[in-house]
């Protein structure tokens, strides 16, 4: 079992472009339907996959490019103080003063290692100013619990060692 870690930021309102955000129904819309149903739909099926946009559903991360992955961890408790530094990092632009409490920050960082260890998936989201969006994503794989059938993100040989982002942390 091994982590990935996902953040995105952007603009509220495309963060709110929900269609983007969800997998495409596996059955395209009927013949006759409105054209501007079946553009949509084609467009979802086009972007859905190669989009950073973060997905309504956790574990879909795993289909999304593998250069959004921050960082890969065998260890929940690596994942979780990687976690840790992004809250740290982003809590002075969050736009509630209930969730830059540190205090409140630590325990989110404590349960986050507990449920990764457990093999959950974890997501959270921040309003930040101007108005935008913080997302942050960790999974658990090997395979994912929730939806096994979801390939991994990224290939290791045995045995693997943790790896810290291959880059800066990018915002989008």
């Amino acid at each position: 079992m091994h982590h990935h870690a996902y953040l995105w930021t952007g603009p509220k309102a495309r963060f709110d472009d929900e269609a983007l955000r969800r997998p495409p129904h596996p059955d395209p819309p009927p013949p006759g339907s409105r054209p501007e149903l079946i553009e949509r739909y084609r467009q979802v099926a086009a972007e859905f996959r190669t989009s950073d946009l973060p997905p309504l559903e956790t574990a879909y991360w795993l289909v999304k490019p593998r250069s959004l992955v921050r960082g890969t961890w065998d260890e929940a408790k690596e994942v979780a103080a990687w976690f840790g530094e992004q809250l740290a990092e982003y809590a002075p632009r969050f736009a509630s003063a209930a969730d830059r409490d540190t205090a409140r920050l630590a325990r989110l960082v404590d349960a986050a290692a507990e449920r990764l260890c457990a093999g959950a998936d974890i997501s959270y989201g921040y309003y930040l100013e101007r108005p935008s969006y913080l997302s942050l994503a960790l999974l658990t794989c090997s395979p994912n619990r929730t939806t096994p059938e979801l390939p991994c993100p990224v290939a290791y040989t045995t045995p693997r060692t943790a790896r810290a982002p291959s880059g800066p942390v990018g915002r989008h």
